[in-house]
C-alpha cells in the first residue's frame, strides 16, 4: 500500500511542478533545517507566494504531499493515516486543474535522509533550484542506517549535485564537510557562517536582554560589503544567526536586497521547539529545545546558555538514531555539559552515558538521571529556583516537551507554545 501511495503521490507532485513550474528552494541538513525553511520562506515572501514544508513532511510522500497542498495542519492532526492520504490524493487530482495565479512560485522543502538513497531519490524526482546545507556535524542524526558520518554527508551532498548550471548552492562555510559539497555542482555557490571567508557572513551574536531576561538574539549581516543589524525575538543562539545568513544568501540569490531580507528575517516567528525562550516557575527562564536533537544541535542548544546569567539547570535526553556512535557521543555531550551546568538532569537510556560522563566533573548530588520524561518532569520541577536557566532538549521519541510543560509559568498556552500538542501526540 505504501509504495503505491508513494508511487501515486510521486506521480501527481511531478504533474504539480510541470504545470506550475515553481522554483524549488532544497534545504537539507543535520542541525537547523527548520528554522533556516522559516528564515528562508519569510525572506522569500517579500516578493513571491511561497510554501514551505510544515511538520515532519519531508521524505518519500510527505515532500510530495507538500507540492500538491498546504497539509501541515491536517497532518499534524492526523497523522498518516489511509484516510489523510487519500484526502491529499483526491485534493490533489481536483487542484491540478486550478488557477496558476493561485499556486506558489517557491515552494521551499526539507529533504530528509533516513537511510542512504533516501537525498538522491527525491532530488531526482523534485529536482531543486536552489539547494541549501546547513550542518552536518562530526556525528550527525540518522548515522546509524550510514557506513559513517562521511556517507551520510555523501548522501546529503545529493541535493547540491541535483543542481543545474543555473541553480544556486547556499553551503555553511563554517562546515568544512558541508563547504566540500561546491566541488559536487556547477551551479554558482553562496556560503554563510561566521567564518571570514563567508559570502553572507553574521558577526557579533549576543542575547539581547530586556532587564535581565533575554527577549532574542542580536547580531550584524555583511553581505557585498554592507553590514546591516538584525534581531530575532523569543530564541537565542548562534544557530538562529546562521539560519538567517542563509536565509538572506538564499533572497540575494533571487534578487532580494540586503535590507529586505534583513527585515524580513528580523520579523520572522521561530517554530516551537527551537531554543525558544519561555518564562518559567518560579521566576525562572525556560530554554525550549525540545522538538529533536542530534550530537550538532546538543553543542549548538549548549553554546547558546553559557553566557546567560543565573544557575543553569540542564535537561538533556537521548539522542537517537546514532547506532555504533551512540555511547561516545552521549558522553561527549555530558563532558560538555558538565562545563556549563549547575545541575544535570539525564533522561533516557542512553541518558545514562550523559550523566556518567557528567558525573566525571559535578558532584553526584547534581547529577540526575530518570529512565524516561513522564517520572523525570516532576523531579526537574523540584530542582528549579528562582532565577534560574534551564535549558531542555533531547529527541522526538524522548517526548521532553513534557518536562517543559510541568516547568512553564503558563501551562495553559502549551498549544501555541510548545511541539507536538495534538491530540494524536498527547495521546501517546
Amino acid at each position: 500500500m505504501t509504495k503505491l501511495l508513494t508511487l501515486l503521490l510521486t506521480l501527481l507532485a511531478r504533474m504539480y511542478v510541470w504545470r506550475f513550474r515553481p522554483v524549488i528552494v532544497g534545504i537539507t541538513g543535520n542541525a537547523g533545517k527548520t528554522t533556516t525553511k522559516e528564515a528562508v520562506a519569510a525572506v522569500l515572501a517579500t516578493r513571491y507566494r511561497v510554501r514551505a514544508t510544515g511538520g515532519n513532511l519531508n521524505n518519500e510522500l510527505g515532500l510530495p504531499a507538500t507540492i500538491i497542498g498546504d497539509h501541515a495542519d491536517a497532518y499534524y492532526r492526523e497523522g498518516g493515516t489511509r484516510m489523510f492520504w487519500l484526502s491529499v490524493l483526491a485534493g490533489g487530482i481536483a487542484g491540478l486543474f486550478g488557477s496558476a495565479q493561485r499556486y506558489p512560485e517557491v515552494l521551499v522543502l526539507e529533504y530528509g535522509a533516513d537511510r542512504p538513497g533516501d537525498i538522491r531519490r527525491l532530488a531526482a524526482r523534485f529536482r531543486p533550484t536552489v539547494a541549501v546545507v546547513t550542518q552536518v556535524g562530526d556525528v550527525p542524526v540518522h548515522v546509524e542506517f550510514f557506513a559513517s558520518p562521511r556517507e551520510l554527508a555523501v548522501e546529503k551532498a545529493q541535493l547540491v549535485r541535483a543542481l543545474s548550471a543555473q541553480g544556486d548552492a547556499v553551503l555553511n562555510g563554517d562546515d568544512l564537510s558541508v563547504l566540500e559539497m561546491r566541488d559536487a555542482t556547477k551551479a554558482e555557490t553562496h556560503t554563510f557562517g561566521i567564518g571570514p571567508g563567508a559570502s553572507v557572513r553574521v558577526s557579533d551574536i549576543h542575547v539581547k536582554y530586556s532587564g535581565e531576561r533575554p527577549v532574542g538574539v542580536s547580531f550584524n549581516i555583511t553581505a557585498d560589503g554592507a553590514s546591516m543589524p538584525c534581531v530575532v525575538s523569543g530564541v537565542i543562539g548562534a544557530g538562529v544567526a546562521r539560519a538567517a545568513a542563509a536565509a538572506v544568501a538564499v533572497g540575494m540569490a533571487r534578487g532580494i536586497g540586503l535590507a529586505d531580507a534583513v527585515e524580513a528575517v528580523s520579523r520572522m516567528s521561530p517554530p516551537p521547539g527551537r531554543l525558544h525562550i519561555l518564562s518559567g516557575i518560579r521566576g525562572s527562564i525556560v530554554i525550549d529545545d525540545t522538538y529533536n536533537a542530534s550530537p550538532a544541535a546538543m553543542h549548538i542548544a549548549i553554546d547558546a546558555i553559557r553566557e546567560l546569567p543565573g544557575r543553569k539547570v540542564l535537561v538533556l535526553g537521548d539522542m537517537r538514531e546514532l547506532g555504533s556512535y551512540s555511547v561516545q557521543a552521549h558522553q561527549s555531550i555530558g563532558t560538555m555539559a558538565a562545563a556549563v551546568a549547575d545541575e544535570l538532569v539525564a533522561v533516557g537510556e542512553s541518558g545514562r552515558f550523559i550523566a556518567d560522563a557528567a558525573g566525571n566533573q559535578l558532584a553526584p548530588e547534581r547529577v540526575h538521571w530518570y529512565p524516561d520524561s513522564a517520572i523525570a518532569a516532576p523531579e526537574v520541577q523540584r530542582l528549579i529556583r528562582s532565577g534560574d536557566v534551564v535549558l531542555v532538549k533531547g529527541s522526538q521519541g524522548v517526548r521532553m516537551e513534557r518536562i517543559v510543560r510541568e516547568i512553564m509559568a503558563e501551562p495553559q498556552r502549551a498549544p501555541q507554545l510548545l511541539v507536538r500538542q495534538s491530540a494524536r501526540w498527547l495521546t501517546k
